[in-house]
């Protein structure tokens, strides 16, 4: 088929150019949620977001490009207490559900390998030592986690049990060792974030009784060996990990004493798909911000890509799924703090916003057409990074089957 190239309609002889006047205002807030927000709040925010134009932006598309983890930026996100995700730990400022949402926002707008060390530290390895650990687990390793002095990780996820994670095989055998009790622990762990950084990994095991139990790993413990996964296309900026668990000897206080069934370790993941979906949103807020400026400055057939119809209409359409995530964040988020988010809201948030977000990426990546491909526009690597965050702390699917559960009362996970 031979190519042809459209021509731009002449305008009548004497009829001047017409001018444009498109605006640059970034109107993120189409509800006025985010007006009258707690100054304490605010502050978290605004420094998240100081770090990221100042310090991350600058840099980001280098390490995701080259799949290399940036310790010093994630460094930073301690030294600036950005990583507790709202847990309270004696001697910090206090830190609201609020606030931690609003600080992932933050951090995934400029990069979700840096959420996703987030999410991992704080949301899963803090919070799991804070909320079930002993006086001496928590002395030891909240403050070291908090500031990312040490590196956190959290092993739930087998290679052969994902999406059914109650089904792990990992086991811990009572043992001793030079006269100490404990437990030997055995078993592969996959998808595991920090695994391979040097720090605590959070092994999740099921012990001689059936019970599912949480232990406290040093990474330098003999017969643990991680493996950094690689060739991945999504948040290639932090390091995923294969660990393999061979008699690794851990004592007796390297058991969690709070977590003494599978139910803990569901609390934990149901705490993290809120914030899960306030990293969506942060996503979602970079490719909107990118369509509006991209829409605004190329210029096609003499006037800017704003001035059609059928992008304003996209544009339109990517603000309106914008305010969708935000009122999902911010209701769950106030039924979180005083203790009333149920299960299924948890779910209900993640499964609309991470699928939301999803679409407002595929759109802005589409607007920005063969540019939108270039990481230095930001959208393909927001678009890519999405794929994770859809995917973890519960599938589509499976969050549809937990939603369909409530809905029906009847399981059809099998």
């Amino acid at each position: 088929m031979e190519h042809q190239v459209a021509e731009r309609t002449a305008l009548p002889v004497g009829t001047a150019e017409p001018e444009y006047e498109l605006t640059t205002a970034l109107d993120t807030d189409p509800l006025g949620l985010f007006e009258g927000l707690p100054a304490e709040d605010l502050a978290y925010a605004a420094r998240a977001r100081g770090f990221v134009e100042a310090e991350v932006l600058p840099v980001i598309d280098g390490y995701w490009d080259r799949a290399q983890f940036p310790a010093q930026l994630a460094h930073r996100l301690g030294e600036l207490d950005l990583l507790r995700e709202g847990t309270d730990i004696p001697g910090f400022a206090p830190m609201s559900k609020l606030a931690a949402g609003l600080v992932n926002l933050e951090i995934n707008r400029g990069d979700g390998s840096l959420g996703a060390f987030i999410g991992v530290q704080g949301g899963l390895a803090l919070r799991s030592v804070a909320s079930f650990g002993s006086p001496g687990q928590k002395h030891r390793w909240l403050e070291p986690l908090a500031r990312a002095t040490e590196f956190g990780a959290f092993a739930l996820t087998e290679p052969t049990h994902g999406s059914d994670s109650v089904a792990l095989e990992s086991t811990a055998t009572r043992a001793s060792r030079g006269g100490t009790a404990g437990y030997l622990l055995n078993g592969e762990k996959k998808w595991i974030g920090n695994g391979s950084l040097g720090g605590l990994t959070i092994v999740w095991a099921r012990t001689a009784d059936g019970a599912v139990r949480g232990f406290l790993v040093d990474q330098g413990t003999p017969g643990y060996e991680a493996t950094v996964i690689e060739q991945k296309a999504s948040l290639r900026a932090i390091w995923q990990t294969h660990i393999v668990l061979t008699d690794v000897f851990v004592p007796e206080d390297a058991l969690l004493p709070g977590a003494t069934s599978f139910r803990e370790t569901a609390r934990s993941i149901q705490s993290t798909r809120l914030s899960v979906s306030w990293a969506a949103l942060g996503h979602a807020t970079a490719c909107y911000e990118a369509a509006v400026q991209y829409a605004a400055k190329r210029s096609q057939f003499g006037r800017p890509l704003g001035a059609s119809q059928i992008v304003q209409e996209r544009l339109a359409r990517m603000l309106s799924e914008l305010g969708t995530i935000q009122l999902y964040c911010f209701q769950a988020t106030a039924l979180d703090a005083r203790g009333a988010l149920t299960a299924t809201q948890a779910s209900l948030t993640k499964f609309t916003s991470t699928r939301t977000a999803r679409a407002i990426a595929s759109n802005a990546r589409d607007l920005l057409g063969g540019n939108g491909i270039l990481l230095k526009h930001s959208v393909a690597r927001h678009l890519a990074d999405l794929e994770s965050l859809h995917t973890y702390e519960g599938t589509e699917t499976i969050q549809a089957l937990l939603i369909g559960r409530s809905i029906t009362g009847i399981s059809a996970f099998a």
